[in-house]
């Protein structure tokens, strides 16, 4: 398995890649702030879970695939983009309907914000390129079993990311519920989660690599 002394040196890098804001964070929090702490939660729990499945692909030797072909890696940045552009637009077409962040969600709403937080988080080739690149470099050939290695060192990555962004997402639903103590504010805070989230799939669909 990885040399601990490895694991360690990947899991700091992780940690300062994670927890400084990008577009994970900037989904949850217009999670939280257009839907409420439960969603916002769901939604990380799906979005990491997604990156998991990334791991596994670059493992399984489809990362280098992606960060080799331009066209792959625009059609998984495009659809992205374009579910999150769906979800911000959602969001700020219902921002009246939103309700207090205790009760953002019923059981059904929170499996179907798990399941979109999956989806984007699984069509994000950004993170794909990123995994492709950074993990082989911790990985100990030596040790042998390198898929092994790699899937190990992303699920550390992805336990890291659930923390962080669970935590942005507490914070952001914090505000939310006090914004909720009036109707107005509840709707100003909901457009604008709506919006945020509406601003990051443009950022998604205008940057990174086209050819």
């Amino acid at each position: 398995m990885v040399p601990s002394g490895r694991l360690i040196a990947f899991a700091a890098v992780a940690l300062v890649i994670i927890v400084i804001p990008g577009p994970s964070v900037l989904f949850v929090v217009g999670r939280a702030l257009a839907h409420g702490r439960r969603v916002a939660l769901a939604s990380v729990l799906g979005n990491e879970a997604g990156s998991l499945v990334l791991v596994g692909l670059v493992a399984a030797g489809v990362g280098p695939l992606v960060e080799r072909s331009a066209l792959i890696f625009t059609v998984m940045k495009l659809a992205g983009a374009a579910y999150l552009v769906f979800l911000g637009a959602r969001a700020f077409l219902q921002r009246r309907r939103h309700v207090p962040a205790d009760n953002a969600a019923a059981p059904a709403g929170w499996a179907r914000s798990v399941l979109q937080g999956f989806v984007v988080g699984v069509s994000n080739p950004k993170t794909a390129v990123f995994f492709a690149a950074i993990l082989p470099q911790f990985v100990d050939r030596s040790r042998g079993d390198v898929t092994a290695q790699m899937l190990l060192l992303g699920t550390v990555f992805a336990l890291i990311a659930t923390i962080s962004d669970s935590v942005w997402s507490l914070v952001a639903s914090g505000a939310r519920a006090w914004f909720g103590r009036s109707p107005r504010r509840m709707e100003l805070v909901g457009g604008t989660g709506g919006l945020a989230m509406i601003g990051l799939g443009i950022t998604v669909a205008v940057t990174g690599r086209t050819s």
